[in-house]
């Protein structure tokens, strides 16, 4: 339950100040709080806006929520769980391995949960970020933002969905009080959330409605549960359990070589999606619904075994037809159709390259984040720093997602670089640190060049993977050792610095 917090002791709260400030504690922020506490560096401060740690699998709680990496693969390197129940985790669990990790290492206490961060503005004269939140206001030398890309919902703008009378809500926001049993219901959106709830929630409703805009390629999910056996050895077998990662790391990252670098080996994994996909679904007018007109790899390739049966059930039904208005009990599509409903479930994605959160952010000449990617598209620098943003760093910035393997490897890497970043503010004694325009430029023109031969720019789709510039400004285009090797050490050399007063001083005598 979210703690109740009065304007009035909001007001009277006195500012607060910590060195450094991380905004979000999914797997990226809790992840630096474990390693600024092993480091040492204890004067920090965790912001939170929800209840309890977990980020997105705090709030995707939807049936049938599950992840699409396995298991041993997505977790800490330095907390590896044997006690997974099956090859890949469902929501759940995942929520309780990253609740357990919090209360192990000792790093709850630096978190303020049900604090939602409404500013966060840089103070050239002072030389520190002034952050506002629904708890009070904080000041930090360093503010890390651990904002995931999906965390902010993106609703469709449909004509009357606000006058629609049923239940209505984002998978993300699911309304766990909503009993569907028996119920019309309607699902917008066939991506990778929406794949999981259909088949769901299809056994108990009445009727489904699949909204489709764009068919996905679905691969087989390799999914099954874990042996007592096996997981007896997974935590009493020396190695095992790192071998079993590093194979799972090592077939994953096997897909960089189509995905990024050439396009035409993806044919091997179509083919046999195609197979999947006669294999699964007989009847020829449904095959053609939902056969995609792209190649595989160009939106993000989902893995479900109970997707296409579902849609074969004589209670569901997929629309190809654009949606014209939601009425205050029905959808009418484009071509005149009006089908009654009595629930409306919102699967449409996040707002990844347009987040909200970049208008809250105010950099050193006064603009917003979301000003500065306006006018140059999303850039960063190794997606933990981006220019006029002085003492701020980011983590799953720009161009460090993932479409293969875990981001929890990426996320790793990004707090090897940023710890190591603070190391080198405190051994140099610099007041401020902010990225070389020149170098953030040459990082992504050297990214947009690497990404111009991908599936992703040239697989005949438009995704959420591109900006409003037409840039894939999401996504990491080579092996993601790579990027590890990249983060490994922060380079100074390519930032502005300054020294703090005491060190100009101690110059100055």
């Amino acid at each position: 339950m979210s703690r109740k917090v009065t304007d009035k002791a909001v007001v009277n709260r006195p500012t607060r100040h910590a060195k450094t400030i991380i905004i979000g504690s999914g797997f990226a922020g809790l992840g630096l709080a474990i390693r600024l506490t092993q480091q040492g560096r204890n004067d920090y401060l965790v912001l939170e806006r929800g209840s309890d740690v977990g980020g997105t699998w705090r709030d995707n709680t939807y049936p049938g929520a599950a992840c699409d990496v396995p298991s041993h693969l997505y977790s800490y390197s330095f907390e590896l769980n044997p006690n997974w129940s099956r090859s890949f985790s469902r929501q759940g669990e995942i929520q309780q391995y990253i609740e357990k990790v919090s209360a192990r290492y000792g790093v709850r206490d630096k978190h303020l949960f049900d604090c939602d961060v409404t500013s966060a503005r840089w103070n050239n004269d002072s030389a520190v970020w002034e952050i506002e939140s629904s708890q009070g206001s904080f000041t930090a030398d360093t503010v890390v933002s651990a904002v995931g890309a999906l965390c902010e919902p993106a609703l469709p703008d449909i004509k009357g969905i606000n006058g629609f009378e049923g239940e209505v809500f984002h998978s993300a926001r699911w309304n766990h009080d909503a009993d569907l049993t028996g119920k019309r219901v309607a699902i917008i959106g066939t991506g990778a959330s929406a794949i999981q709830i259909v088949p769901a929630i299809a056994p108990k409703v009445g009727r489904l409605d699949v909204y489709q805009r764009t068919a996905p390629w679905l691969l087989p999910r390799l999914d099954r549960p874990y042996t007592k056996a096996e997981r007896l050895a997974f935590r009493h077998v020396p190695g095992l359990q790192r071998l079993s990662r590093a194979a799972i790391y090592a077939a994953r990252e096997t897909q960089v070589v189509g995905l990024a670098k050439v396009p035409a080996l993806m044919q091997v994994l179509e083919l046999v999606a195609k197979a999947k996909l006669r294999g699964e679904i007989r009847d020829p007018e449904l095959r053609a619904k939902v056969t995609p007109n792209f190649r595989i790899g160009c939106k993000r390739m989902l893995i479900s075994n109970d997707y296409y049966p579902t849609l074969a059930r004589p209670n569901v039904d997929v629309v190809t037809d654009g949606i014209a208005e939601v009425r205050k009990n029905s959808i009418v599509t484009k071509d005149g159709t009006e089908r009654e409903i009595d629930a409306l479930i919102v699967a449409t994605g996040f707002h990844v390259t347009d987040s909200p959160t970049y208008d809250t952010i105010t950099g050193r000449d006064g603009r917003t984040l979301s000003e500065v990617f306006d006018e140059i598209g999303q850039q960063g620098y190794k997606g933990s720093t981006i220019a006029n943003f002085p003492n701020m760093f980011f983590l799953l910035g720009p161009n460090v997602g993932l479409g293969h393997t875990s981001m929890v490897y990426m996320i790793e890497s990004q707090i090897n670089y940023v710890a190591d970043a603070l190391a080198t503010v405190d051994r140099m004694g610099l007041r401020t640190v902010e990225v070389r325009r020149d170098m953030q430029d040459a990082y992504n023109k050297d990214l947009q060049q690497k990404l111009s031969g991908s599936v992703w720019v040239t697989g005949g789709c438009s995704s959420w993977y591109l900006d409003k510039h037409g840039n894939n400004t999401t996504l990491w285009p080579d092996f993601t050792f790579e990027f590890r090797r990249r983060t490994k050490r922060f380079d100074v050399a390519a930032y502005d610095v300054s020294l703090s007063r005491a060190d100009l001083k101690a110059v100055a005598q």
